[in-house]
């Protein structure tokens, strides 16, 4: 994985947070597409060296962050599994890499809208003519901050195109955030 630039100061959160989203992405993307959603815990760097120092010659001491893969999610909701997590006090933040398919705008007219039935809105989406596969990563720090990258997918016609903004899944973000409060 990439790491965070030294001249990146630990006291700018906000700043730092899309760098490690980013650098998360990097590190699903190297291992293609077709994942299933990963969650990631984000450790201050500094703490982690602290406690693990035979860990030195394996992270970048300027990075604030330490992205740490953590155990495979169920497959069924990935709602209920953000709802039973509880991380220890070491963790500052998370990041959830998932793949999601995105629709043109104007085909959100479209969307089937039974509240009862989300397997017809996801027919809909993977059958779409303009559908684009993507990864999304969302991470959040236990102070609010959040950042969200998303990789769409390039194909015969679209080359690959990286999109940052915090607010691309304020649903998600929520529910990351949740998992930090008592």
């Amino acid at each position: 994985m990439s790491r965070v630039s030294a001249s990146e100061s630990p006291d700018k959160p906000i700043a730092l947070l899309p760098a490690v989203a980013r650098e998360v992405e990097e590190f699903v993307s190297s291992a293609g597409w077709d994942q299933a959603p990963q969650l990631f815990a984000l450790v201050p760097t500094a703490e982690l060296l602290t406690s693990q120092p035979e860990l030195a010659g394996q992270l970048d001491p300027a990075s604030t962050w330490t992205p740490i893969a953590q155990d495979e999610l169920p497959a069924d909701d990935l709602g209920e599994a953000l709802a039973g997590i509880v991380w220890p006090d070491v963790v500052g933040g998370c990041a959830l890499a998932q793949e999601i398919v995105v629709l043109p705008p104007e085909a959100e007219d479209e969307i089937p809208d039974d509240e009862q039935d989300d397997e017809a809105a996801r027919r809909f989406a993977a059958e779409h003519p303009q559908r684009r596969e993507a990864r999304l990563v969302a991470a959040v720090l236990r102070d609010g901050t959040v950042a969200c990258v998303l990789h769409l997918r390039g194909d015969a016609e679209r080359p690959d195109e990286i999109v940052e903004h915090p607010e691309l899944a304020p649903n998600l973000t929520d529910a990351l955030l949740e998992t930090f409060k008592p």
